[in-house]
């Protein structure tokens, strides 16, 4: 069998950002770096804007100062992608809401779930609590009632409420005009959502 001949790319590999970011993320500036790691903060400098390529010495030296594996610089970043109207549908519960996943069904962080409910749509009538840390409920229009133990939210287009994602609660569209809203759940939620 014939092999493919493939020719190796000349792209450069972009890494100075990636460096950036680490570096930026400890609260280190480039002479703390020029420091622990012996190089010049010119040289560095031209890393970061990917000016110049790093000796593999030099590039070991700094992921260690650093703190970062070699591997995350020139890992390709993973993304996910969901057209308009595009995300799987699911059902969390209630009436006249028809919801969808936006983030991929592997994100663990986060989840966020697109609802449009329909005039009048409502949640369960027991309140009910989700299995995550926050809970974050966007309206992008109409307006809706989310509704607690002890008190409740009416919400209209821009309005975003944050609250714990295990505090029992229900939601209401008390109008004749549809609601659009995101609920973002932080981490992503192990059981039924929204």
């Amino acid at each position: 069998m014939k092999a493919l001949p493939v020719e190796p790319s000349t792209a450069p590999v972009a890494i100075g950002s990636r460096i950036r970011a680490a570096r930026q993320s400890q609260r280190l500036t480039i002479e703390h770096v020029a420091d622990a790691t012996g190089l010049t903060k010119g040289f560095l400098s031209r890393v970061e804007r990917d000016l110049t390529s790093p000796s593999v010495a030099s590039l070991v030296t700094l992921c260690q100062v650093l703190s970062i594996s070699i591997g995350d610089l020139f890992a390709v970043p993973e993304t996910h992608f969901t057209p308009a109207g595009e995300g799987p549908r699911i059902s969390l519960g209630g009436d006249g809401i028809v919801e969808r996943l936006l983030t991929a069904r592997s994100e663990r962080r986060l989840q966020i779930l697109s609802a449009t409910i329909a005039p009048f749509g409502r949640g369960e009538s027991e309140l009910y609590a989700v299995d995550c840390d926050v809970d974050v409920l966007h309206i992008i229009s109409g307006e809706l009632t989310l509704i607690m133990t002890a008190e409740s939210y009416d919400l209209q287009a821009g309005d975003t409420l944050s609250f714990s994602g295990r505090e029992p609660h229900s939601w209401e569209n008390r109008y004749g005009t549809p609601v659009e809203a995101l609920w973002i759940l932080v981490p992503a939620a192990s059981g039924p959502g929204g």
